[in-house]
């Protein structure tokens, strides 16, 4: 989803703002009097003095006979356009400087997957708590990457992975399509989920209860003892929108406190999660687009643990694993994650195994997400990635970035 800037129409003569339209008008107007008084007092000087009538009379077509009053009129007219500028400005945000790092003039644009409401929405207000920052939903997963590239938006928040389900794969893959976009930091979320209803409603009035399947499974043993139906949606932001907007009085939906929030629903019981489960955790990664290295100078934090990820293949696919693997473990650096994905740009391997009277044997081929702990910048987490360079048939980093708690 393309996002356009467009900058308000000057206003009208008359027009006030409600904190600064008066003061920015008063200025306006007294510096087009006192380029009038100016202008009017030169002139009375050059009567005094006899200059009028020499100039007039010396060059009377130069364009240069005008050129105190032509760079005094332009000055007027940039200093006006300025006091516009400055206008509206102080119009949209009052007296707040501009946040580090903010694009001059406009809040920094955040992409988030997902509906108003979702958890998605949550990390995006998390990652970036700042007044300043103006958080879009893009209702494909692809929009996130997409907005990122063509710059509609400074940062993205995706979900990685899940404690309960694992990764999220799609997202994984168009990481390695995007080979613009990086990963700038991560966050760790719970995922607390929350039975929502209309205000005012008692626990009898519902008939049943809708959620995403992800939800409903993580709640299948409460919701056994509330006896109600169950359906399943695709969104479960949608349904607490579609359920506040059309007042369902008897209809109840999993969901987060976010939602609650975003379309005034009440949260008839927190924690609605089965227990037995252990905690429930997401991980999310914030992205961004990458200035010729994978890693992003804003999001190595002095002092602070990081981590690196870095995908690559390997000419002997999977059984070549433990050698990548033990570059990172003779070096003293902790792996602590190991992911794969299909190999689409080669998807099969075909390797002779003749002497063995086995003849070719085909093997689905793989691309390999590793993440190590440590800043792509520490000498002994670059001279891992150069020895694995030297084994991989193809090897580059997502990101290095400061490492993240959950966060309650």
């Amino acid at each position: 989803m393309a996002i356009t800037v467009h900058h308000p129409p000057l206003p009208p003569a008359n027009f006030i703002s409600r904190k600064s339209g008066s003061v920015s008008l008063s200025i306006g107007v007294r510096a087009a009097a006192n380029f009038e008084q100016n202008k009017q007092q030169r002139q009375e000087r050059q009567v005094e003095q006899g200059r009028k009538k020499d100039i007039r009379n010396s060059r009377p077509s130069s364009p240069l006979g005008a050129a105190d009053e032509v760079v005094s009129r332009l000055g007027y007219e940039i200093a006006v356009a300025n006091l516009e500028r400055l206008f509206w400005q102080q119009a949209a945000w009052g007296d707040r400087p501009p946040a580090s790092g903010e694009p001059s003039g406009r809040p920094v644009r955040v992409a988030y997957q997902g509906s108003r409401g979702s958890y998605c929405q949550e990390a995006a207000a998390r990652a970036f708590p700042s007044s300043a920052c103006e958080a879009f939903p893009c209702a494909h997963m692809e929009e996130a990457f997409d907005v990122l590239e063509d710059r509609s938006a400074d940062h993205a928040v995706v979900p990685a992975e899940n404690s309960l389900d694992g990764s999220i794969d799609r997202n994984l893959d168009l990481l390695l399509r995007h080979p613009r976009v990086c990963i700038l930091g991560e966050l760790v979320l719970p995922v607390n989920h929350c039975l929502l209803s209309l205000p005012g409603l008692l626990r009898p009035c519902l008939r049943r209860v809708i959620s995403h399947p992800q939800a409903l499974s993580h709640c299948r043993r409460s919701l056994e003892a509330f006896g109600l139906e169950v359906d399943e949606v695709s969104s479960a932001t949608d349904a607490a929108r579609f359920v506040a907007e059309n007042r369902v009085a008897d209809t109840a939906v999993i969901g987060s406190r976010m939602a609650a929030r975003e379309f005034g629903l009440r949260v008839l019981k927190p924690n609605f999660q089965d227990h037995h489960l252990g905690g429930n955790f997401t991980r999310f990664l914030q992205l961004g687009l990458s200035s010729g290295h994978a890693q992003a100078s804003s999001s190595i934090v002095r002092g602070a643990a990081h981590k690196t990820t870095v995908v690559f293949t390997l000419d002997g696919g999977a059984s070549d694993l433990f050698r990548a693997m033990w570059i990172f473990e003779s070096l003293g650096l902790k792996v602590t994650r190991v992911d794969h994905r299909p190999n689409r740009a080669k998807p099969l391997r075909v390797v002779d195994r003749g002497d063995d009277g086995l003849g070719k044997v085909t093997y689905l081929d793989y691309v390999f997400v590793l993440e190590v702990e440590g800043s792509a910048s520490d000498p002994v987490v670059e001279a891992a990635l150069a020895r694995l360079n030297e084994i991989a048939a193809f090897a580059r980093v997502l990101g290095s970035y400061t490492c993240n708690v959950p966060r309650n």
